[in-house]
């Protein structure tokens, strides 16, 4: 099980069931919504994502035709991302989870739109 929580502490949040994927993603929107290079998700099945505390604070946000981003409105945190177009997962922020994620990240998204400030990871 995953747990999670906003800046302020206003939501906590949990997902039950295993990471489908994580991602970092470098769309343009991710980039600025978080203010950073990406936005880092794990994908969680819906069905087990649910808000323990502070629902009324979650404001979703449609940055996309099919896109719904979930942020806490007292402090901002960016919670989820989730689509229309695949109701059966969510997404939450890596960056949220306590205790932090250790696990791989699996994916990169929009690549091409990475910032050339980033620095080169290396091995």
């Amino acid at each position: 099980m995953l747990k999670g929580s906003c800046l302020c502490g206003g939501v906590a949040y949990r997902a039950d069931g295993p990471i489908h994927h994580a991602s970092h993603c470098y769309c343009t929107m991710c980039q600025k919504q978080h203010g950073a290079a990406a936005g880092s998700y794990a994908n969680v099945r819906a069905d087990g994502f649910v808000v323990e505390r502070g629902q009324e604070l979650v404001v979703e946000y449609a940055s996309s035709e099919h896109g719904r981003r979930g942020f806490c409105r007292v402090c901002g945190s960016t919670l989820t991302w989730r689509s229309t177009q695949s109701p059966d997962t969510i997404a939450v922020t890596l960056g949220t989870l306590e205790p932090p994620y250790d696990g791989p990240v699996e994916r990169e998204l929009y690549s091409e739109t990475k910032p050339a400030w980033l620095p080169v990871r290396e091995t």
